[in-house]
Order: structure tokens, then C-alpha cells, then sequence
């Protein structure tokens, strides 16, 4: 109960613009794709390959899944913010987000 009253406020939030589809498929795509590899991972873990491998592995999906989230968190900055914000002095905005983005990317490095 409590999460769909979650998505409702998300969705009312975000009803004055729309992400993509083709921008939502890569997402989706990206995802996939480690899921497929965290599953191959858990294969490794079944079949008791050396744990030098596993956790090379585990890091390589930590890393994707980090990647995912810093493009969703830059999408967010660079659309749904810009939506509520406006686009007057579009130029100086986009050169703030472009700044707050970079500090995002250095941070969680």
C-alpha cells in the first residue's frame, strides 16, 4: 500500500514531461545486461570457481550498476529538473547542471 502511494507522488511530480522511449529501452537494455552478468556471477559462485574471479566479477557488476545510476541520477538532473525549473537563461542553467553533474561524477567515484 505504502509503495503505490509512492509512485502516485512520483508520477504527479513528473505528469508535465516525459522520458523517451528510446531513452528508456537503453536504460532497460543496460539493466539487463547486469542482471546477466550478476547471473553469471551467481553461476561462478555454483560451479566454486577460484574467488579472485568471483569478486572481479563482482566488481565489474558493482561498476555497471553504479554507471546505470549516475546516467538515470544525469537524465533526472538534465530533464526532470529542467522541466520544473523552465527554460529561461536555458545557457546558464545548462552550464550549472553541467558543473553540478561533474561534481555528482567525482563524488561517487
Amino acid at each position: 500500500m505504502g509503495s503505490n502511494i509512492k509512485e502516485s507522488k512520483h508520477d504527479n511530480i513528473h505528469s508535465n514531461h516525459k522520458h523517451s522511449d528510446e531513452d528508456y529501452k537503453k536504460l532497460i537494455n543496460r539493466m539487463s545486461r547486469i542482471i546477466g552478468h550478476a547471473n553469471s556471477v551467481k553461476t561462478m559462485m555454483e560451479e566454486h570457481r577460484d574467488c579472485t574471479e568471483i569478486l572481479i566479477q563482482i566488481s565489474a557488476v558493482k561498476a555497471a550498476l553504479n554507471n546505470l545510476g549516475k546516467k538515470i541520477l544525469e537524465d533526472h538532473i538534465n530533464k526532470c529538473i529542467v522541466d520544473v525549473v523552465g527554460e529561461e537563461q536555458l545557457e546558464e542553467k545548462q552550464k550549472l547542471l553541467k558543473d553540478l553533474n561533474d561534481a555528482i561524477d567525482k563524488f561517487v567515484r
